[in-house]
């Protein structure tokens, strides 16, 4: 009986995909996770596990740059309107301020995909790992709009190879909604599903476009509306519901 009855209780462990784990105690996304397990930064029970797809208990003893954690019990979500010269990470090496030195959080969140130093607008942050990997995976196709101010008028030419997607050499991008501005042809209003590093600069440098200024406006349908630059709050329950449906987790 005895043996059974361990065995029944070994039957009813949990394990739990150590990205995952990783994510949902709030150091980062699974992406990132993974990156830091090949890197030999992830200790388990004291033995630093480089292997992606390993399975941990949640009694198991888990660090990640020396530093132990656990699951994160409940989720935050937090909406900034991110400033000029401040870095989408929760550290920066060349101690450049980051936009956790904007925000402040009982729970340790993070960046949800990444603006750039000097683009500004709608960032979310969370310590859902779940929710941010699907709101960064290309397969959900979230919306985000940008307000795009280029260097000289873009041309109409331009303007339909950009919408219609661009393959170079050593760039990629998808078909996009792009709408020129009838007042000012050096502004332009872009609609993206995918999430790549400087896309949008990208896009317009291919055909001799230098961007002078660039903010998101929207993301997963989150506006900044109400937040002036460099303010923040945490989503409200509608909010939060619509983000649950949009990727599935309702």
């Amino acid at each position: 009986m005895k043996k059974k009855s361990q065995k029944t209780r070994e039957e009813r462990t949990v394990y739990y995909r150590l990205n995952k784990y990783i994510a949902e105690s709030g150091v980062c996304s699974r992406r990132n996770a993974d990156e830091l397990i090949a890197a030999g930064k992830v200790s388990v029970n004291r033995k630093i596990v480089t292997k992606l797809g390993t399975k941990v208990k949640a009694t198991d003893f888990i660090t990640v740059n020396g530093d132990p954690i656990q699951t994160a019990k409940r989720y935050t979500y937090i909406l900034l309107n991110k400033p000029k010269n401040t870095i989408s990470t929760t550290k920066d090496e060349k101690d450049r301020a980051t936009v956790l030195d904007i925000v402040h959080s009982r729970s340790r969140v993070y960046p949800i995909g990444r603006l750039d130093r000097n683009t500004t607008g709608v960032l979310l942050l969370t310590n859902d790992g779940d929710m941010a990997n699907r709101l960064t995976h290309p397969k959900f196709q979230i919306p985000r709009i940008y307000k795009v101010g280029i260097d000289k008028p873009l041309m109409e030419k331009d303007a339909a190879r950009i919408a219609s997607g661009i393959k170079t050499d050593d760039f990629e991008s998808s078909p996009c909604e792009l709408i020129i501005s009838p007042n000012d042809n050096t502004k332009i209003t872009l609609v993206l599903r995918e999430g790549k590093n400087h896309e949008v600069k990208k896009m317009f440098e291919t055909f001799g476009y230098y961007v002078k200024k660039l903010d998101r406006t929207m993301f997963a349908g989150i506006t900044i509306k109400g937040l002036s630059r460099g303010e923040y709050r945490h989503l409200d329950n509608a909010e939060l519901n619509h983000l649950k449906r949009l990727t599935g987790l309702h």
